[in-house]
C-alpha cells in the first residue's frame, strides 16, 4: 500500500513539472536582432513553399513552426507588428528573425540593416 502511495506522489510531481515547463515555453518573450529581406527574394519560394512577397507581413525563424503568428516589438522605439512565420532563417548567429521589408519598415527604419527586437508568439 505504501509503495502505491509513493508511486502516485511521484507521478503527480512529474505531471506538474511537465505542465509548468510547457506553459512557460509558449508564453516566453525572446530578445534578439531582426533584419529584412532584400528585394531580390521577391517571387522566390520560401521553405514553406509559399512565394515570398516583400509587401506582406511575414518573417523567417529557424525553429518556430510555419504559420506561427508572432508579435515583434522594436526595443528602440516600442513599435510593434504581427508577422507570420513562413520561412527558415536567418542563418546569422546574432539574429533570430528575417522580416519582410513591409513589416520591418512598420517598426523600424530600413536604412538600418538590423534592429533590436523582442518577440513572442500570439494566438
Amino acid at each position: 500500500m505504501m509503495k502505491r502511495f509513493i508511486l502516485v506522489i511521484i507521478m503527480m510531481i512529474s505531471t506538474f513539472g511537465i505542465f509548468s515547463f510547457t506553459g512557460n515555453t509558449t508564453d516566453a518573450k525572446r530578445t534578439s536582432y531582426a533584419s529584412y529581406y532584400h528585394d531580390k527574394f521577391n517571387g522566390r519560394k520560401t521553405a514553406s513553399g509559399e512565394v515570398f512577397d516583400n509587401s506582406k507581413f511575414t518573417a523567417a525563424n529557424r525553429t518556430l513552426p510555419f504559420g506561427t503568428n508572432i508579435k515583434v516589438t522594436n526595443l528602440d522605439n516600442g513599435k510593434s507588428v504581427i508577422v507570420r512565420v513562413n520561412d527558415r532563417g536567418p542563418y546569422h548567429s546574432s539574429r533570430s528573425l528575417d522580416m519582410s521589408k513591409a513589416a520591418f519598415d512598420e517598426i523600424g527604419n530600413i536604412s538600418h540593416g538590423t534592429i533590436p527586437v523582442e518577440y513572442e508568439i500570439v494566438d
